[in-house]
C-alpha cells in the first residue's frame, strides 16, 4: 500500500536528517518498485546509488555527513578523520572531500565519490559516536586517526583544547592524548 511504503520511508528517514538507503527500505519491507513510484512523484530523489533523500524533509547543514555514512552500500561508513574534526567543530580544519572510515572487509566495488575519502579500519564499539544522530568516530579515536595522518600539531593542540573547553573530552583525557602524541601546548 502506498501510503505505508509512505510511513515507512519517512520513519528511516526522519531518523537520518532525511536520508536513507534502498536495502534500508528493502529491509523495512519497501518494494524498488515503491521507490521508483515515490521518485516518479518526485516524493524521494536517489542521491547516489542505493542512496535516497526524502524531498519534503528539511535539508540539514550536516546532510553530506549522513549522505557519506551511507554511501558504502551494506555497512555504514563512519566519519573520521578532519571530517570528524569539523563534526564536532573542534579545531580549525576544514576539509574539501568528507573522510568516512569502512571496515577493512569492506570491498568497494564502485567508484569512489570525488567528495569522499575513504580509510580502512575496523572500528571497535568504543571508538564509535552519533553526532547528531551521524555515525562518527568519537573524539579521542578522531584525534589519534589525525596524528596517524600527520594532520598538523597546531590543529591537533587547537582540537584538544577546543574538545576540552567544550566538554567533548575531561581534563585527565586531553592532558593523556597531550603526553601520547607528545602534542605540547603552544
Amino acid at each position: 500500500m502506498p501510503g505505508e511504503a509512505y510511513a515507512t520511508i519517512y520513519e528511516l528517514g526522519a531518523d537520518q536528517l532525511g536520508y536513507f538507503t534502498a536495502g534500508q527500505a528493502r529491509d523495512a519491507g519497501v518494494s524498488s518498485m515503491a521507490l521508483v513510484m515515490m521518485e516518479r512523484r518526485e516524493v524521494v530523489e536517489r542521491i547516489s546509488r542505493g542512496v535516497y533523500r526524502l524531498l519534503h524533509f528539511p535539508v540539514s547543514p550536516l546532510s553530506q555527513y549522513m549522505e557519506a555514512s551511507l554511501w558504502p552500500a551494506g555497512v555504514t561508513g563512519i566519519i573520521s578523520h578532519e571530517s570528524a574534526l569539523a563534526l564536532y567543530n573542534i579545531s580549525d580544519v576544514n576539509p574539501a572531500r568528507v573522510h568516512i572510515t569502512v571496515p577493512n572487509s569492506f570491498r568497494i566495488r564502485r567508484q569512489i565519490p570525488r567528495q569522499l575519502v575513504v580509510h580502512r579500519a575496523d572500528v571497535p564499539g568504543e571508538d564509535q559516536d552519533f553526532y547528531e544522530g551521524i555515525p562518527v568516530t568519537s573524539v579521542t579515536r578522531t584525534i589519534r586517526d589525525c596524528h596517524a595522518a600527520h594532520l598538523g600539531e597546531a590543529l591537533l593542540g587547537r582540537a584538544l583544547v577546543d574538545a576540552e573547553r567544550s566538554g567533548l573530552l575531561k581534563h585527565q583525557e586531553a592532558e593523556q592524548l597531550r603526553n601520547d602524541l607528545q602534542i605540547y601546548h603552544s
